[in-house]
């Protein structure tokens, strides 16, 4: 599927300026579910793409979901474990098959999951900008639209003076920055500089399947370190406590195989107390729904990267759209699954290519 963005977003990868991304829909008992995968058409984030996905999906993960039977979701991903690596693809079909779970027990999506109803507090993510006259703007309006928390993006030699900008032009705000792995341990004494912000923490400075040099940068800085790319399973956020790799971790769905491996990386990171927070990758609405309903479990004590669907898109996959209240905050459904009606001809307007398989 492709969704234009209603403005660019750049990261130190690069600028994004469609979402391009692969919606698995899984049918059964006159219902569907829907995963929307968080694979980009490049390998620039982390090794999968579209491109894989599909062929992951189509010659091994659905005819090993054909041949299951199960008795709740939480065993679709480790019925996946024979596939190695590839999380991904495992997400995009597993959080279907949660929702469509959801559906036919007639629950919301995080009753399902061991959440909770009511609202969720909203955090948002501001791509690197032209200037830092443009960043500013940018945030301005974030702040004014009542997000909680907010992150920017960092990458050599676009880095301190814009932090300092905007703790200066906004000095009570939350504050985080995320560096999408873009500097190297020798740019510690950089790093520590940040430590006189206040920032809530630093996302991935450094290489995106490192702990070792982010525990030596983590006795370096007093500011928390926070990884995303290096965890993709609960073991790895484990292991990254255990040595210090980090004090925050972010959690995608997507990144760590589906909801099963989310519930896992969440426990792993709440019984040693190190607070987790959901993650954005310019999801339409179904993708940015199961968001919602993974932050209302207990470990998710900071703002995600949620945002309003109108600030991504002209016109979202879902109705209603996700809105965020003028005091940061989202409301999270109580309707079977997702919550929110999938619009299927808008769904059908951003399909360009679609492939269906039938259990055998």
């Amino acid at each position: 599927m492709r969704l234009p963005l209603r403005f660019p977003f750049e990261t130190s990868f690069g600028r994004t300026e469609a979402k391009e991304f692969l919606l698995v829909s899984a049918s059964a008992d006159g219902l569907t579910g829907h995963g929307e995968c968080v694979a980009d058409p490049d390998p620039y984030y982390l090794p999968e793409t579209n491109g894989t996905v599909l062929h992951l999906l189509r010659d091994f993960l659905v005819p090993l979901a054909f041949s299951l039977e199960i008795g709740h979701p939480r065993e679709v991903l480790p019925a996946f474990a024979r596939v190695r690596g590839h999380e991904m693809a495992k997400a995009a079909l597993e959080m279907a098959v949660w929702d469509l779970w959801a559906r036919r027990e007639g629950v919301p999506l995080w009753r399902l999951l061991g959440g909770r109803g009511g609202r969720i507090a909203a955090g948002v993510s501001v791509g690197l900008q032209a200037d830092v006259g443009a960043l500013l703007e940018n945030v301005a309006r974030e702040v004014a639209a009542g997000y909680r928390r907010i992150k920017i993006k960092i990458k050599p030699g676009h880095d301190r003076d814009l932090v300092a900008a905007v703790r200066a032009g906004f000095p009570s705000v939350p504050l985080m920055v995320d560096a999408n792995s873009a500097y190297r341990l020798d740019d510690a004494p950089l790093l520590r500089e940040l430590d006189g912000f206040g920032l809530t923490m630093i996302e991935q400075p450094l290489g995106w399947d490192d702990l070792v040099d982010h525990a030596a940068l983590q006795r370096q800085v007093e500011t928390p370190l926070c990884l995303d790319e290096s965890i993709r399973s609960a073991d790895d956020a484990r292991r990254a406590l255990e040595i210090g790799a980090c004090r925050v971790v972010n959690v995608k769905v997507g990144r760590v195989g589906g909801f099963a491996g989310a519930l896992a990386v969440h426990d792993a990171c709440r019984s040693r107390g190190a607070p987790v927070w959901c993650g954005g990758m310019l999801e339409s609405g179904i993708g940015r729904l199961a968001n919602v309903h993974l932050q209302t479990l207990p470990g998710f004590t900071l703002p995600g990267d949620t945002a309003a669907s109108a600030r991504y898109f002209e016109e979202d996959l879902v109705d209603p759209p996700v809105v965020v209240s003028p005091d940061g905050e989202i409301a999270v459904p109580d309707g079977p699954g997702l919550g929110h009606a999938i619009v299927e001809r808008r769904v059908e307007r951003a399909t360009a290519f679609r492939e269906e398989w039938t259990r055998p």
